[in-house]
């Protein structure tokens, strides 16, 4: 097996603990994300907690498995881009170690007091802390050079607005539903452990279901990405490229390639050598400032990739010592391709339409994720919902309002919860399942009159607005001190 991987004894070793620590992740990601999801069903009573845990683990299943992956790579866009191309270095080690490590202590000390607070905020203040002192130890970088500071911007947007959105949006439900449903048992609270009449449980379970399939859909990604990102690092021989793409992709690709070279360097151009070309786009990637030199440098890697690519009639078949080095030229053309586009700086000649066929067709060789991780993944998220479920499932139930919890307030939130992440879901932005659902039902006790308890408030927003900060500096200290352990004591490099 180690030879298939392409590893020695002591990385694999290395390999099972970074797998341990994402897993983790995700496992303490159940205590918040997931506990939300089976909170209103554990609470009214509509089902007992090892039902609603084993029926939300079973969705969250789902959802991962049918997830398209948009998510999980659009995390791994937040990291500053040298570390990415570089992740199987001593520096991508003490990164994945940092963002994980860092992630795991604030969401165990938040759940521990009963706060939802947000593992999306945590693992993106994490990862923008990592950036910040990548960029402040590295002597050609200014201060915040690497972060992505637009895709951090579009991500804090969702962060941001989703919970006004989940506030609004179940608030008006909640009046709909009270005009349009004539049933006054489904807006009264549980009485005792009676479950609710059959039709309102029958909504219930259904809006549990749709939360618990909408957040393996968005939130698991967020751990395949990591974990992604581990397995092509430690393990490039196997996970650097898609080995399932066949001819009929690396034909498109080739076609596509040849036909955008000839715009990008005419006959007779001078071109960089591929050292210098590497530099030159990651310094463009990083600081998204084109120069003379970024065209030049996109044209040699795109050489360099036409001939990596020449006669393959499968990704397989390429020598597994060639495979990062391939996923590099990919990820470069992708990458460099696309901020071009978007900044409305393609070269002259260049078709906007084919260029995003073009990069549509080499990002699936990089952005796959195995079947296997989306189950560990699902699993971790199912089982830490079974031990952590009950802190969050209070709180949400009890705390947030001056009144318990009625069951069409737990209804409107989850219905909205789950329209809203599914939306998020399809646009690649990931948000918060704790939330969206947490302000949806604040939203709920509002539009109910019941009132809300200001103490629960101020400790939720509290940790909501500290989260990022002190993710931040939890990441850029771990990391530091990573990368003291990784070259200083591990001797790596």
């Amino acid at each position: 097996m180690l030879a298939e991987l392409g590893i020695d004894t002591y990385t694999f070793v290395l390999l099972l603990l970074a797998l341990f620590m994402a897993l983790s992740f995700e496992f303490v990601n159940g205590f918040h994300d997931t506990a939300n999801a089976v909170a209103t069903v554990i609470y009214t009573h509509a089902l007992k907690p090892y039902q609603a845990v084993i029926w939300s683990g079973t969705w969250n299943l789902i959802g991962v498995l049918v997830s398209t992956g948009a998510v999980a790579f659009g995390i791994i866009a937040l990291l500053p881009v040298e570390l990415v191309l570089n992740v199987g270095s001593g520096a991508g080690f003490a990164m994945v170690f940092a963002l994980l490590l860092s992630a795991i202590i604030w969401n165990v000390g938040t759940w521990y007091l009963g706060l939802p607070a947000s593992s999306s905020h945590t693992l993106i203040g994490s990862i923008v802390g990592v950036g910040l002192m990548n960029s402040y130890l590295s002597p050609d970088s200014a201060f915040g050079d690497g972060v992505n500071w637009g895709k951090v911007a579009d991500t804090g947007k969702a962060l941001l607005f989703s919970p006004i959105i989940g506030f609004v949006l179940a608030a008006l439900v909640l009046m709909l539903m009270k005009a349009l449903v004539k049933m006054p048992a489904l807006f009264e609270s549980p009485k005792g452990d009676t479950p609710p009449p059959w039709p309102v449980r029958a909504l219930l379970v259904l809006t549990c279901t749709g939360v618990s399939f909408a957040h393996g859909s968005n939130d698991g990604q967020k751990g395949m990405g990591l974990i992604m990102l581990i397995l092509i690092g430690i393990a490039p021989v196997a996970f650097a490229l898609d080995l399932g793409a066949g001819a009929d992709t690396l034909q498109r690709i080739e076609a596509s390639a040849s036909s955008i070279q000839a715009t990008l360097a005419p006959a007779g151009s001078a071109l960089p050598d591929e050292d210098a070309a590497r530099k030159s786009l990651t310094q463009f990637l990083k600081k998204k400032q084109a120069d003379a030199g970024t065209v030049p440098a996109l044209a040699q890697i795109n050489s360099d990739l036409i001939a990596s690519l020449q006669g393959l009639k499968s990704l397989a078949d390429v020598q597994p010592d060639k495979r990062r080095d391939l996923r590099m030229q990919l990820y470069l053309v992708t990458e460099t391709l696309n901020s071009l586009a978007k900044a409305g700086k393609l070269p002259a000649g260049l078709d906007s339409s084919a260029v995003g066929k073009y990069t549509g067709d080499l990002k699936k060789t990089t952005t796959f994720i195995p079947a296997w991780v989306k189950v560990a993944v699902a699993i971790a998220l199912g089982l830490g919902t079974m031990i952590g479920w009950k802190r969050i499932v209070v709180t949400v139930g009890e705390k947030i309002g001056k009144a318990h919890l009625t069951y069409g307030q737990g209804a409107s939130a989850e219905l909205v919860a789950f329209a809203t992440i599914e939306a998020a879901d399809m646009l690649g932005l990931p948000v918060s399942t704790t939330h969206i659902l947490s302000s949806g039902i604040a939203g709920t006790m509002v539009a109910n009159k019941s009132g809300v308890q200001g103490d629960t408030i101020r400790n939720v927003l509290l940790a909501w607005v500290l989260t990022l900060p002190v993710c931040v500096l939890l990441g850029a200290g771990t990391f530091a001190a990573g990368l003291f352990v990784v070259f200083r004591v591990l001797g790596m490099h």
